[in-house]
C-alpha cells in the first residue's frame, strides 16, 4: 500500500492508502483508512499537508475506508513524518 494525498474535484482533500499496483491516472480510486482535511491550518498550502503533515490548526476528520472515491484531481506522495501526524490526528 502506497501513503498518499489525494485532491478532488469537489475540493476534497484526503489522505489514505492506495494499493501499490493502482492506476495512478485514474479519475476514481478506492481510499484505505481515509480522513479528511476539514480545515487545512497550513501557512504552506494543501501541499504542506504531504510534507510535513497536519497541524496544530488543521481540522482532520475521523478514518474510514472510502470504496470509489470520485473525480480525483491529483495524488501526492506523502512523507513518513506527515504520514504518522496524519494518523495521530
Amino acid at each position: 500500500m502506497k501513503n498518499v494525498l489525494v485532491t478532488t474535484q469537489h475540493r476534497g482533500v484526503f489522505a489514505g492508502q492506495i494499493a501499490d499496483d493502482q492506476d495512478l491516472s485514474a479519475r476514481a480510486m478506492p481510499l484505505t483508512g481515509a480522513r479528511m482535511a476539514i480545515r487545512f491550518g497550513t501557512t504552506k498550502g494543501v501541499m504542506q499537508l504531504a510534507e510535513t503533515g497536519p497541524t496544530s490548526q488543521s481540522l482532520i476528520s475521523a478514518a474510514a475506508d472510502i470504496p470509489m472515491l470520485h473525480d480525483v484531481t491529483a495524488l501526492f506522495s506523502i512523507t513518513d513524518e506527515a504520514w504518522a501526524k496524519w494518523q495521530a490526528a
